[in-house]
């Protein structure tokens, strides 16, 4: 098969996802151009230089509906002979976005593509396209749906998970992002987002909370105890589908939840021909992509069967990868990730991650990707891996080699 390398990742910063954030008059098509835009400018694309723009945005609706990735295109400064595809695939779309292209790749459907994707969570509200998933009792009677906060809590009770667990994974992630920043290891990736006159609107994670500690994140209420335990009683669902359970611990809050934020990434990935073509130079071989289905009640341990699909199809053990990117949706995620695999927490989100920075749905994939090559550069590691857990039980993942 054809190898297919990044050769250049961008993203923007992520805003607060609230009325009150920097970036809520940034539209989710403004915030696609400014990544975009970024890319074409960086690597010299002209004209059909691309063969698809692969987009991910998962609450396809109002001014992020109808193809979002198509208008993304007409409203950059990319030739209107490129097309656009939106896709959904819940948080994973940015690095699935990434996968598609690959394999197109792969196969011989072009030398190359932009992959990646966008959230404005602010201004489209997560949940806000009423789908089936959470909406519909024919559906989630038979699922034995719970929301994805309460899927995250019986990961804790099932695995053993304490709240102080919970709470120090997010006080290192907060620690981690801030010094990440502090050292400038994101400077090559970030473009500001600006206004129409070019001033800059922002230029930093506005999400991180460098204060965090362990006694301010005690005096939070868990957030999804009362939804599973009083109104609508979520808990009694879940105890239908895993009996063994006496109860669910609910230690999750908004400290150690990942931060609904808005935000763009976009990856630019192609074969040999390709870098050649317009003289650039590859920083990583994409190695691997895989994807599975999961339990869809608890919902979001997809990272761990994703994971042993992928080494498994690789001929890879899990010694063999240098740094994890794990995205942190909530802190148990991650927690169950290192159980399972004995991964050391210093391989795993060493810049912190979306509890500290925010998850804007559509790009996170796309946005911890990037995150990856640039500390595989820094580091002087080789190998990486970068998993999502996912909505309605899903996992992706991708495992790259610096070149």
């Amino acid at each position: 098969m054809t190898d297919v390398y990044i050769y250049d990742v961008v993203r923007t910063p992520r805003g607060k996802g609230r009325k009150d954030g920097s970036l809520h008059e940034v539209t989710s098509l403004r915030l696609s151009t400014t990544t975009l835009n970024a890319l074409k400018k960086r690597n010299g694309l002209d004209g059909h230089a691309v063969e698809d723009v692969i987009w991910g945005n998962v609450t396809q609706v109002g001014e992020q509906g109808a193809c979002l990735a198509r208008s993304a295109v007409l409203a950059s400064d990319l030739d209107e002979s490129i097309p656009g595809l939106s896709i959904n695939r819940f948080c994973a779309s940015g690095l699935e976005a990434v996968n598609l292209a690959t394999n197109q790749v792969r196969g011989g459907a072009g030398d190359g593509y932009i992959a990646g994707g966008v959230e404005s969570m602010s201004r489209v509200p997560m949940g806000s396209d009423g789908g089936a998933v959470a909406v519909d009792p024919s559906f989630t009677f038979e699922q034995y749906f719970v929301p994805q906060g309460i899927g995250a809590d019986i990961i804790a009770t099932e695995y053993g998970f304490s709240r102080d667990d919970a709470d120090q994974l997010a006080v290192e992630s907060q620690i981690r992002a801030k010094a990440a920043w502090n050292d400038n290891r994101f400077a090559s990736s970030i473009v500001p987002v600006e206004d129409i006159n070019g001033l800059t609107i922002l230029d930093y994670d506005e999400y991180i909370r460098p204060g965090t500690n362990m006694q301010s994140l005690g005096a939070l209420k868990p957030s999804f105890k009362e939804q599973g335990e009083i109104m609508p009683g979520f808990d009694k669902v879940a105890l239908m589908k895993y009996p063994h359970l006496e109860r669910i611990n609910h230690i999750h809050h908004a400290g150690n939840s990942s931060g609904i934020v808005d935000g763009s990434a976009a990856v630019l990935v192609g074969n040999k021909k390709f870098g050649e073509q317009y003289a650039i130079k590859p920083r990583a071989r994409i190695r691997s992509t895989a994807k599975i289905g999961t339990d869809p009640t608890i919902m979001l341990t997809g990272p761990i069967p994703v994971t042993k699909k992928i080494l498994l199809e690789s001929g890879m053990e899990i010694g063999d990868i240098d740094l994890f990117e794990v995205n942190e949706a909530f802190a148990s995620v991650v927690l169950r990730f290192e159980q399972a695999f004995r991964v050391s927490h210093d391989k795993v989100n060493v810049n912190g991650g979306s509890i500290a920075m925010g998850h804007p749905l559509g790009a996170t994939g796309a946005m911890i990707l990037g995150t990856l090559v640039d500390e595989l550069e820094r580091s002087d590691k080789e190998t990486g891996l970068v998993t999502l857990c996912i909505g309605s039980g899903m996992g992706a993942a991708t495992i790259i080699e610096r070149v």
